[in-house]
Order: structure tokens, then C-alpha cells, then sequence
């Protein structure tokens, strides 16, 4: 991986967001600026990691990087704007916290929000880019561990497993216990179970 793209020796942030697809949960963003006299080993794309490798790498990244910062869009706005618009509106959000202006934003993917910061959306830039990939950590343990979290509140629909996404157990579970006040409503599978006045 490499910075050296356009924006080479600027103030570079990097964002990166989990949770597009799930049925269930909010979607969160990060926003990482690295601190290139602190370099991180093995940033890669937060998907090809083990949990156990994430987890130790985003430690790394919290107690070296200049400045990091979540955004986030919940379960209200994701079903009130669409998935693609609340993503984005969580992008913002993270970079709109970095305690450090960048120069210049990265963001992973084909699209960036429409904001005020001079930016490029790369494809694939969690295995190209250390700060895109250091946000795909950051966001992946922060909303994993939400899930977590949420697994306790809400027991029985497996969502410290498979982390709200549409598996088999997922789905079994929507079906025999209905959703609950963490699913998107906006979301098919979930939709098809709501009662018809809701």
C-alpha cells in the first residue's frame, strides 16, 4: 500500500464506513489521520483480518495515529434517507470530529459525500491506502463490538455472531421472533414482517 497518489505530502485522512448491509444496527464511519512518524504494521483491509488481529491492530491505530474520529448513522435516519445517503451522512460526520483539519480526504469506495473538503473516492482503497485501511479497522471493531453489545439486549436473534447481517440464522430468527427496535424497517427481509399498519 501506498500514499503516494495526487495528494502525496498533504495532511491526509482516510474513511472508510462498516455496515451498509446489515438488517439491523446503525452504520459507522471512521475518519483516521496516521501519524507518519508512528507507522502501523499490518493495516489491511479490516475484512481479510482475524477479529483477534483487528482487535490488536486497532489498539495500535487508537494509541499512535495524529487523530481519529466515528461517525455514525442510526437505524431512524438510515430509514428515513436510504442506506447509500445515511453511509455517506456518516462520512461526514466522521471527518466533521478530526481534532485535525486535514488538506485532503481519501474515502474507500466509488463515491464521496457532498462536502466542502478537497477529496477522491478510491476503489478498493482499504488495500491501498494505510489511512483508508486504518478507518476500516477502526469502524469494524467499533461496530462489531456495538453488536455485540446489542446481542445482550436483544437475545435470540444472534447478533454477536453474524453481526445484523442477513444470514440464515438471522433470518430465522426475524421470522420467529419478529424484529425488533434495532432492525431497519426500510430494509426487505425486515419490512416484509412488519405489521401492516407500522
Amino acid at each position: 500500500m501506498t500514499d503516494s497518489f495526487p495528494y502525496d505530502g498533504l495532511l491526509l485522512a482516510g474513511v472508510d464506513e462498516v455496515g451498509r448491509g446489515p438488517l439491523a444496527g446503525d452504520v459507522v464511519a471512521a475518519a483516521v489521520i496516521l501519524d507518519q512518524q508512528r507507522p502501523v504494521d499490518g493495516l489491511a483491509d479490516s475484512k481479510k483480518l482475524s477479529a483477534h488481529r483487528r482487535e490488536k491492530i486497532f489498539s495500535e491505530i487508537i494509541s499512535s495515529v495524529s487523530c481519529y474520529s466515528l461517525g455514525r448513522a442510526n437505524i431512524a435516519e438510515i430509514d428515513e434517507l436510504n442506506i447509500l445517503q445515511a453511509t455517506l451522512l456518516a462520512m461526514s460526520r466522521a471527518v466533521d470530529g478530526l481534532s485535525i483539519r486535514p488538506e485532503f480526504v481519501v474515502v474507500d469506495g466509488n463515491r464521496c459525500p457532498d462536502w466542502s473538503w478537497a477529496s477522491q473516492a478510491i476503489v478498493k482503497g482499504d488495500t491501498k491506502v494505510p489511512a483508508i485501511s486504518a478507518a476500516s479497522i477502526v469502524a469494524k471493531v467499533t461496530r462489531d463490538k456495538e453488536m455485540r453489545a446489542l446481542d445482550q439486549v436483544y437475545p435470540g436473534y444472534g447478533f454477536a455472531a453474524h453481526k445484523g447481517y442477513g444470514t440464515r440464522q438471522h433470518l430465522m430468527a426475524l421470522k420467529h421472533l419478529g424484529p425488533c427496535p434495532v432492525h431497519r424497517r426500510s430494509f426487505r427481509p425486515v419490512a416484509e414482517l412488519l405489521p401492516d399498519d407500522e
